[in-house]
C-alpha cells in the first residue's frame, strides 16, 4: 500500500483516546512510507492525523469540495490540496487515490464515506482493503450490529468479514497489507 484514505471526524469528540489514536495511526503510517488521503480539514481528528503524518515526515494529500473550503476550514499546510465540486466527486477522488480505507472515530460523514467504499468493495468495483480502527470500543456497536445484520440474512458472512476490525494501527495496517 502507498496511499491509505482515512475517513474521520472534523470534531475531535469527547475522548481524549481519539485524538491520540490518530496520532497513533499516524506514525504507524509514517513508519511504513505510506502516505495519507483524507477529507482535507484543518480541524478535529482530520486536522489531527494530518499535522502528526506531516510532522514525521510523511506525504498528506487533502480532498475537499469547493463550499468547505469556502468555509474556512481547508487545512492550509499539506502536500497536496485538491478542491472538488461537490461532495460525490471527494469521495470518488479519494477512492482512486487510496490503496485501503481507515475510518477513525467520526459522526454521520465518517460512517457514509465508510459504508458507501465498503458497498463498493461488495459489488467488485475494488478490491481495496477496508478497516475500523476500534478505538476506546467506539465501533464495538456497530460491529454487533454487522453481526445482527448477517444473523437476520441481510449481509452475507464474507461481505462482513471485508470489514476488518483492530483497536492496534499497526495490527490493522498488517491485516490490510495481507487483504
Amino acid at each position: 500500500m502507498k496511499k491509505v484514505c482515512v475517513y474521520c471526524g472534523s470534531s475531535s469528540g469527547r475522548r481524549p483516546g481519539y485524538s491520540y489514536a490518530a496520532r497513533g495511526l499516524a506514525k504507524a503510517l509514517t513508519s511504513r512510507g505510506i502516505g495519507l488521503v483524507y477529507g482535507g480539514a484543518g480541524i478535529g481528528i482530520m486536522g489531527e492525523i494530518a499535522d502528526a503524518v506531516l510532522a514525521g515526515g510523511g506525504q498528506v494529500i487533502g480532498v475537499i469540495p469547493q463550499m468547505l473550503a469556502d468555509k474556512e476550514v481547508a487545512h492550509d499546510g499539506l502536500t497536496e490540496l485538491k478542491i472538488v465540486g461537490s461532495m460525490h466527486e471527494r469521495k470518488q477522488v479519494m477512492m482512486d487515490l487510496s490503496d485501503g480505507f481507515i475510518a477513525l472515530p467520526g459522526g454521520l460523514g465518517t460512517q457514509e464515506e465508510l459504508f458507501e467504499v465498503l458497498t463498493w468493495s461488495q459489488l467488485g468495483l475494488h478490491t481495496k482493503p477496508c478497516g475500523l480502527l476500534n478505538v476506546e470500543g467506539y465501533y464495538d456497536k456497530l460491529c454487533s450490529f454487522l453481526d445482527h445484520a448477517v444473523e437476520e440474512q441481510f449481509v452475507k458472512s464474507h461481505h462482513r468479514e471485508m470489514l476488518l476490525v483492530e483497536q492496534s494501527p499497526e495490527k490493522l495496517l498488517t491485516l490490510m497489507e495481507a487483504y
